[in-house]
């Protein structure tokens, strides 16, 4: 099952907030952000079914996109 398309942005933005043109970067990004969320809803279902509690697994799934390095920062 996938997710909605209500997680996805109507425009992607740059980060100077000019919105991004390219139809192939949009794709991606928009298929990016259904692959997480299909992964993270597993991981959720996954959790509950071994006994975790519902909240703190979504709370670790989204300290852990939280967390995440500024890529190419260096």
């Amino acid at each position: 099952m996938t997710v909605s398309s209500e997680f996805i942005p109507e425009q992607w933005l740059a980060p100077d907030q000019t919105p991004l043109s390219c139809t192939e970067k949009i794709k991606v990004l928009n298929e990016n952000i259904r692959e997480i969320r299909d992964l993270a809803r597993d991981a959720l279902e996954d959790g509950v079914l071994m006994g975790a509690d519902p909240e703190q697994v979504r709370a670790v799934l989204a300290r852990s996109v939280q967390d995440l390095p500024e890529p190419f920062s260096d």
